[in-house]
């Protein structure tokens, strides 16, 4: 798949690549540092760049602010990788960690998303627990997968390792399945829900900008539904072939060069401004210009007021809020290491904010928010005292 990544990569590299790989799917792995420097070793030596880690290993270890970066990561990178491990794993982690929603801008806005192997697993909406069925001899079943592909219109559960032959005298094909138990198993999906097959050392590249889709590599990429399969091999054909298989490992990469996204997304005034602060922001992290990044915070946060009226029911809220909380990560690593007096003048109207919306998460009983608010202050050095008389706060003497 060397060839794959050099052509994937060199679509979003201009003016600048930033590749990144996921450890999740093997973060149970007693070897994962190791699989990790692998694989950061294969793309340098091999593909021609360089690839960081993004590390995520455990949702219910991880700090609040390990997550915050975790998504800042996420949300900067033009090319994400993921690979070998756990779909079920993966999906445990991943599912309430916004992961989806970073997921799914970078394929509308632009960026590439190269998953193989049990990463590919988790982009359909419904994903096949490999090792719990295979292993340990559970009854055939689905869990709930990310849907990534649901977004550009295919509904599907993805089956790598769709040719596998290891099995010699029994049938392994369909990742490990067979024929038998991929019927039962095919039996039990929607009907408006197709199997997308990508066999090993072959890769499904679906271009969202010009809604094609490219198949490269040894094998082929199958399509089917109720039985009926269409084989696609060595060619490239319409994005809208593919949810219609009557008619008509290995990573399964989603990619836009450009922005690509549906009418009326974004569109609202509100979000329009708030992008506008949110440039302003990152153009003040560059310059390291504390007050500038301060300044973008409270006009987004001014904004969300002015507008909380004309937005309920919608995700634009949290979208923003979201955005606020990257600001707010980047800002700690801009300062961290300051002094004491000298850091708390240039956070403290951040802090207050940040205190504002937390007050209003536990108004609304918004409690999980609010904890979640209090922890990323204080992984940030700042202390909350809730007292009597308000809330109070202070930096950490660590």
């Amino acid at each position: 798949m060397t060839s794959i990544h050099q052509e994937l990569i060199a679509r979003v590299r201009d003016p600048q690549l930033d590749a990144i790989l996921l450890d999740t799917p093997f973060g149970f792995q007693q070897n994962a540092d190791e699989i990790a420097a692998r694989t950061i070793s294969y793309f340098r030596d091999h593909v021609g760049c360089e690839i960081t880690l993004a590390s995520y290993r455990h949702g219910g270890r991880a700090t609040a602010l390990e997550l915050e970066q975790f998504l800042s990561r996420l949300g900067d990178a033009n090319y994400v990788f993921a690979g070998p491990g756990s779909p079920t794993y993966a999906l445990c982690h991943w599912r309430d960690s916004a992961m989806r929603e970073r997921l799914t801008a970078k394929v509308r806005r632009g960026g590439c998303i190269a998953f193989a192997s049990a990463a590919a697993i988790s982009l359909g909406a419904y994903a096949l627990p490999v090792y719990e069925i295979y292993k340990v001899g559970a009854d055939p079943s689905w869990v709930e997968g990310l849907d990534l592909l649901g977004e550009i219109g295919v509904r599907c559960a993805v089956i790598p390792h769709y040719d596998n032959r290891e099995g010699g005298t029994h049938d392994t094909r369909f990742c490990y399945m067979g024929e038998t138990r991929l019927r039962f198993l095919e039996a039990m999906l929607p009907e408006d829900v197709l199997i997308l097959g990508v066999d090993e050392y072959t890769a499904c590249i679906i271009d969202v900008d010009a809604q094609t889709v490219t198949v490269r590599g040894r094998g082929g990429v199958t399509v089917r539904r109720r039985g009926v399969e269409r084989r696609w091999e060595r060619t490239s054909f319409a994005l809208s072939e593919l949810p219609h298989p009557a008619h008509a490992s290995a990573p399964v990469a989603a990619s836009a060069s450009r922005s690509s996204e549906p009418n009326g997304m974004d569109s609202s005034p509100m979000i329009e401004q708030a992008r506008g602060w949110f440039v302003r922001g990152r153009e003040a992290l560059d310059r390291r210009d504390i007050d500038g990044v301060v300044a973008a915070v409270l006009e987004t946060e001014s904004l969300l007021n002015e507008w909380a009226a004309d937005i309920p029911g919608t995700d634009e809220r949290d979208r923003a809020r979201a955005e606020m909380r990257n600001l707010v990560v980047r800002l700690g690593h801009l300062v961290r290491g300051g002094g004491r007096d000298e850091l708390r003048e240039h956070v403290a109207p951040l802090v207050d904010v940040l205190l504002s919306l937390r007050g209003e998460a536990r108004r609304e009983r918004r409690f999980k928010d609010a904890d979640r608010l209090r922890a990323i202050l204080a992984q940030c050095g700042v202390e909350v005292q809730d007292t009597q008389a308000g809330t109070a706060w202070s930096m950490a003497r660590g």
